[in-house]
């Protein structure tokens, strides 16, 4: 597949979880509850974690930012649900590397749509767009 094409398609990911987020949305009951802002370019989020014995159960997210910031979100509540809380964190790591333009293995990772985003690092301005859930993420499991 031509450059073009992936830079396409990725694009379309992204638009498609920015449209049609997964996981948007609050939890009933007991939850570790996150809010973070960008105050560069006013993307907030509001992210909800239902961890039992170290393992996600459950995640959403609300919230108000660019196609990046959503679809980031979005991507990250789908790919932590059901994972231990320690790869979760080496997913966020993971992500963060790659927002850098490191090499990561990403399917080792399991990062799926997630590497529609890999693009971004070459906008230092919008890489804390996409960060800013897993950074949220990472705050909720710490101070659990």
């Amino acid at each position: 597949m031509s450059f073009n094409n992936l830079d396409t398609l990725y694009r379309q990911v992204i638009m498609d979880h920015y449209k049609t987020p997964r996981n948007r949305g609050t939890l009933e009951g007991n939850t570790l509850t996150v809010d973070m802002n960008n105050p560069t370019c006013g993307d907030r989020i509001q992210l909800q974690l239902q961890v039992t014995d170290g393992k996600v159960e459950d995640a959403k997210f609300d919230g108000e930012g660019c196609s990046i910031s959503m679809a980031s979100a979005s991507m990250m509540t789908q790919a932590i649900k059901g994972k231990p809380v320690e790869e979760a964190l080496e997913m966020s790591e993971g992500f963060s590397h790659m927002m850098l333009g490191e090499e990561v293995d990403e399917e080792a990772l399991g990062f799926d749509d997630i590497v529609a985003l890999q693009g971004v690092s070459k906008f230092p301005a919008r890489i804390k767009c996409a960060t800013l859930a897993w950074k949220a993420m990472e705050k909720g499991v710490k101070e659990e």
